[in-house]
C-alpha cells in the first residue's frame, strides 16, 4: 500500500491512541508467568504486541478475548510447554528479546525466530549475559536469530553492568533472574524505560556504577488487572504535527507519562512548542493523563546524553520537527538508532534529503538545519512502521505530494495511525489518497 498526502492547513481534535506497546508486551509475559487469572484491557492493536500472544499460545498459555479485554490463565513460571514447532516473533525485537530471557530458564529445548528484518537484528546484547547465567544459547555466526535454546540444569544470578542503556536487555535479564539461583542485579549507567520494574514491583537502589534493579530466584509473579494507558510514542506523531502546522491544536487522551518516557514532551518544550498536560492519573502502576500540543514557532536544540534513552522511539519524528525548527538541530548518542528495525540514522537523513531537507548524518545521530520548507517526495519507509509515520506527518506540511511506499508497515505498532491522521485533519489543500 502506498499512502500520498498533499499539505494541510491544520489539524484540530482530541485522539486516544492505542495501549503502550511496551506495556502491552509485559502484560501479556507477566500474566503468563503468574498462576491464575490475569485480566487486560486497553492492550495494544499492533502486530508486534499480536506476536507477543502468538508465541505464548504456543507454549500452551491459554489467553481469551472478551468485550476487548484479554485473560490470560497463567499456571506458573514452570509451567510452560515444548513448543511444537519454532516460536515466531514477526518483527517484535521486544517479544524476542525479553521470551529468550524467559525461554533461557526452562527445562525444554526450544528455538526463536522472526521476520527477516527481525533476522538482521543483534542478539548478542541479550545471548552475552544470559550465557553469563549459564544458559546455552545458539545463533547464526553474527548471533542473530534463530536463536536455538537448550535447557541447562539451573541458570545462575549475576551481577551485570550494562554498557549501554536498553529496557529490553534489562528485561531479559530479570526475567531470567527468576530462574536463577541467588540474586540477580542489573546495573544501568542512565536509565531506560522502567515498566518492567513497576509493573513487577522490583527493587531498585542507587549504587556506585548506577542504579541497580534485583530479583532473586524465589520471585513468583502474582496475578493482576493491568489496564494499559495509551501509547506516547503513537501519540508523538500527531503532536508533532501540532507543534508544525499554523492554528493547530491536538490533545492526546490517556497516554502514559512514565518519567522514562516523557523525553519528547520536554524536548518540544525546549523547541518552543505549547505543552498542557492535565488530567494526571494512575493505572496499573502507570501515570497517565491528557497532553495537548499547540502550534508555535519552533527552535532547534541539541539532544543527547541521558535523554536519549528517554525518547529513543520519537527520534524520527523529532527529524521532522527540525526540518521546520528555525537554526540547528544536533541528534547525538543515538548508536542505539543503527540496530532498529532499520538503520534509523540513514533512513531519516536519506528521507529529509529526499524531501529537500539540509541534514547531515552523524555516526551516532544527525544534524538538521531547520528550513521551514520540505518538499513532497517518494519515502522509503526501509520496512519500518516508525519511518513511515514520521514521514507521513512531513507529508502534511511539505509542498507538493508525498508519497509514503509500503505504507503499511505502520500496522506494526498502530494500524489505525492513517485514519486517525485524516481524521483530525480540518482542510487540505488536495484531497489526499490511500492506495
Amino acid at each position: 500500500m502506498n499512502y500520498e498526502r498533499r499539505s494541510a492547513s491544520s489539524i484540530q481534535g482530541a485522539f486516544t491512541v492505542p495501549g503502550d506497546k511496551s506495556i502491552s508486551h509485559r502484560a501479556l509475559l507477566f500474566s503468563s508467568l503468574a498462576k491464575g487469572k490475569s485480566e487486560i484491557k486497553g492492550l495494544s492493536t499492533g502486530a508486534d504486541v499480536k506476536s507477543t500472544m502468538s508465541c505464548l499460545r504456543q507454549l500452551g498459555v491459554k489467553i481469551e478475548e472478551s468485550g476487548g479485554a484479554f485473560k490470560v490463565y497463567g499456571e506458573g513460571k514452570w509451567a510452560f510447554s515444548k513448543p511444537g514447532s519454532m516460536i515466531d516473533s514477526g518483527n517484535s525485537g521486544t517479544t524476542m528479546r525479553l521470551l529468550t530471557g524467559i525461554l533461557a530458564g526452562q527445562k525444554f529445548e526450544s528455538a526463536i525466530t522472526g521476520d527477516e528484518t527481525l533476522r538482521k537484528r543483534p542478539m548478542q546484547r541479550i545471548v552475552g549475559p544470559l550465557s553469563e547465567m549459564g544458559a546455552r544459547i545458539v545463533g547464526s555466526d553474527n548471533m542473530t536469530a534463530p536463536l536455538r535454546i537448550f535447557p541447562v540444569e539451573r541458570l545462575r544470578g549475576i551481577r551485570y553492568e550494562l554498557p549501554l542503556p536498553s529496557a529490553q536487555v534489562k528485561s531479559s535479564i530479570l526475567l531470567a533472574g527468576m530462574f536463577a539461583e541467588g540474586e540477580t542485579i542489573v546495573i544501568e549507567p542512565v536509565e531506560s524505560r522502567d515498566h518492567t520494574e513497576r509493573m513487577l514491583r522490583l527493587r531498585k537502589t542507587s549504587g556506585p556504577s548506577g542504579l541497580e534493579t534485583r530479583i532473586a530466584s524465589d520471585y513468583e509473579v502474582m496475578p493482576a488487572e493491568y489496564d494499559v494507558a495509551g501509547d506516547i510514542s503513537s501519540a508523538a506523531f500527531f503532536l508533532a504535527a501540532g507543534a508544525i502546522l499554523p492554528n493547530s491544536s491536538v490533545t492526546a487522551r490517556g497516554i502514559t507519562l512514565n518519567p522514562t518516557r516523557t523525553g519528547f514532551l520536554d524536548i518540544l518544550e525546549s523547541m518552543g512548542a505549547k505543552v498542557k498536560i492535565e488530567n494526571v492519573r494512575e493505572a496499573a502502576g502507570e501515570p497517565l493523563g491528557d497532553v495537548t500540543v499547540s502550534h508555535s514557532d519552533l527552535k532547534g536544540v541539541e539532544i543527547g546524553g541521558e535523554m536519549i534513552p528517554r525518547l529513543i522511539d520519537e527520534i524520527p519524528v523529532i527529524g521532522i520537527l527540525a526540518a521546520f525548527a528555525k537554526g540547528e538541530t544536533i541528534v547525538r548518542d543515538a548508536h542505539d538508532l543503527r540496530r532498529k528495525e532499520s538503520d534509523r540514522i540513514v533512513a531519516v537523513v536519506d528521507n529529509l534529503d529526499a524531501m529537500g531537507g539540509e541534514v547531515q548524518e552523524l555516526d551516532d545521530g544527525f544534524v538538521v538545519n531547520g528550513t521551514g520548507h520540505l518538499v513532497g517526495a517518494e519515502i522509503d519507509t526501509y520496512k519500518d512502521h516508525r519511518i513511515a509515520m514520521a514521514f507521513a506527518v512531513a507529508g502534511l506540511a511539505a509542498e507538493g505530494v508525498t508519497t509514503i511506499k509500503n505504507a503499511e508497515w505502520a500496522q506494526i505498532s498502530f494500524p489505525e495511525f492513517y485514519d486517525i491522521l485524516e481524521g483530525l485533519i480540518v482542510r487540505d489543500r488536495k484531497t489526499s489518497v490511500a492506495k
